[in-house]
């Protein structure tokens, strides 16, 4: 069998491993420059903690993880539903309310747990169930892997790390202030000048589908605006008609497809058009204050954009939503995003607690840096000494003082074959190391180590302790 990885996941070699924890260790550094603490939770969930957090597409690619039991191969165990038969041939669009409501019946039968789609939603749970522990307001941050049964792409895996930060308990608007803030400090720090970090409010757009008559439609406005960038503007429209938003209604929004304003102007403009709108309103006053903020705070590198077509479609946001684009030049979806959720613990039963949170798409983030080549020169573990194997006898010798070295923090190793002496070389000139220690018997008669510096060439005889002053 020709061994293979599935699709959407990667293997990585020790330099794009050693990259991608430069990646991470500078986003960590920030995190808890900012004040955030690290949290862990399950790779996986039940499926009742993530299923109708993420709206109908983000329950479609949840992995879901199939009950133990050997239910499957016992014959007339399990009576399949008649929705099932149907999926055979069509998409769960083509199902009917109460076909679909069998199938999530059926489905939860042989899958209780699923593996996480984010990790802001676990984070919601996390809260809830250790709300007695954690002193409010809560500022976090979590770098780990996340699954999504999508359809693999550049830029776009089935396994991929998110990096989080979210503050729960304060509805202050200085904590979008300071989300951007982190934006623009990460990627400067990356190199990565003249990423755009676009804004907008979940109030905006509730106040735009009041204004048209489609508040009933609003999570089915949202997704299908949301892909605007993606699909363009005559498939986004195609898209609300069939979800049954009216040509009328589509007419009146058609401003939003060519808002090319500055920041004030765009905001002027969803002022007017939202005068109606209460909470249409209140969103554009959100809006303009972190935008003043930022203003005159100002930014390292990055540029924020009001941008009244982001969406995000998620169904947790209620307040402001970010999405950061890679510099222009860069063929890359966003490679970060995140917004306010005010009731996202409620579905756990914590009321009231308001929540804002963004992440860092560390995959995306690895491709563009990439592409642009900014990353630096990494240097991967090795040690910095290598003992020479040339048999059991030398080979104990040699250990006998490896051990000391670790004990003093220098990183030894001993090749571990008594191979010729040109391979030990080789391997020591390909790892890249500093230092090799040359024993025989001579030396073991001495009570003494051939020190060889690799770089100069240089090579000189010393005792244990010289040979730790050398090496420290």
């Amino acid at each position: 069998m020709k061994p293979s990885i599935p699709k959407g996941t990667r293997d990585f070699s020790p330099t794009e491993v050693a990259n991608r924890t430069y990646i991470i260790n500078t986003i960590k550094t920030a995190f808890e420059t900012f004040g955030f603490q690290p949290i862990e939770t399950p790779s996986f969930e039940k499926s009742s903690t993530l299923m109708g957090k993420y709206g109908e597409e983000g329950d479609r690619l949840i992995f879901k993880i199939l009950n133990s039991g050997n239910f499957f191969y016992e014959k007339d165990s399990i009576d399949l539903p008649e929705s099932y038969e149907k999926l055979k041939f069509n998409s769960l669009d083509d199902l009917e309310s109460k076909e679909k409501i069998e199938l999530n019946r059926f489905t939860n039968r042989i899958s209780g747990k699923a593996l996480r789609y984010d990790l802001t939603v676990p984070f919601a749970r996390y809260v809830v169930q250790h709300q007695n522990e954690i002193t409010f307001p809560f500022k976090r941050y979590q770098v780990q892997p996340v699954w999504r049964a999508d359809r693999p792409q550049k830029g776009r895996f089935r396994e991929f790390y998110q990096c989080d930060a979210d503050v729960v308990g304060s509805k202050s608007l200085w904590q979008e202030v300071e989300f951007i803030q982190l934006y623009d400090t990460v990627f400067t720090q990356l190199g990565l000048a003249e990423t755009t970090i676009k804004i907008n409010n979940r109030k905006i757009l509730s106040g735009i589908a009041e204004v048209i008559g489609a508040q009933d439609k609003l999570i089915d406005f949202t997704v299908a605006l949301d892909k605007l960038d993606k699909i363009g503007q005559e498939k986004v429209e195609t898209e609300m008609l069939s979800k049954g938003i009216t040509s009328a209604a589509i007419q009146k929004v058609q401003p939003l497809f060519s808002f090319d304003g500055n920041n004030q102007e765009n905001l002027d403009a969803l002022a007017k058009m939202l005068t109606t709108s209460e909470e249409g309103t209140k969103g554009v006053e959100e809006l303009r204050f972190v935008i003043n903020s930022i203003s005159e705070l100002g930014l390292q590198s990055a540029s924020l954009e009001v941008d009244v077509t982001l969406a995000r479609g998620l169904n947790y946001y209620t307040g402001a939503i970010f999405e950061v684009s890679a510099p222009k030049g860069v063929k890359m979806g966003s490679i970060g995003g995140g917004g306010r959720y005010d009731d996202l613990t409620g579905i756990f039963g914590m009321k009231d607690v308001s929540g804002v949170g963004i992440s860092f798409g560390l995959d995306r983030i690895y491709l563009v840096l990439e592409e642009l080549g900014l990353f630096k020169t990494v240097a991967l573990p090795k040690p910095k000494v290598m003992f020479v194997n040339f048999g059991e006898n030398e080979a104990l010798y040699c250990m006998k003082a490896i051990s000391q070295l670790r004990v003093k923090g220098i990183k030894s190793e001993l090749f571990p074959d008594a191979a010729k002496m040109k391979k030990q070389m080789n391997y020591a000139n390909k790892r890249e190391i500093e230092f090799v220690v040359i024993v025989g018997s001579q030396e073991i008669e001495n009570d003494e180590f051939t020190l060889k510096n690799m770089v100069s060439g240089e090579q000189s005889k010393c005792s244990l302790l010289e040979l730790i002053q050398t090496l420290l």
